[in-house]
């Protein structure tokens, strides 16, 4: 697997900026940004590891979001068991609720 991947907004290459200028005098073009893999945490699964920067993943997003929606749509609430919650501090303004898992 490469260590590079190229930024998956298909209009990447059209933003002007100057770190996407490519080309010999005469010659210049506007690219797609390289993307260091695993830039952040690691080997972890990241989004960054698809997109320069949030103008790319927004304008992606706006672009197919629909269609990844509809491609992983959700047909029925998901639940979790919990206890009944409870006041960590009620005597507080600002009470903490303990919501814990069971252990199903």
């Amino acid at each position: 697997m490469s260590d590079y991947n190229w930024c998956h907004n298909p209009d990447c290459h059209t933003i002007a900026t100057v770190s996407r200028i490519r080309g010999s005098k005469g010659n210049k073009v506007l690219r797609t940004v390289k993307i260091k893999a695993n830039r952040y945490n690691g080997y972890q699964p990241n989004i960054w590891n698809y997109f320069c920067n949030n103008n790319c993943l927004f304008q992606f997003l706006n672009k197919f979001g629909q269609e990844i929606a509809n491609t992983y749509s959700v047909k029925q609430p998901s639940e979790t068991p919990i206890k009944d919650p409870y006041k960590t501090n009620p005597d507080s303004h600002y009470p903490q609720w303990n919501i814990e898992r069971t252990n199903e």
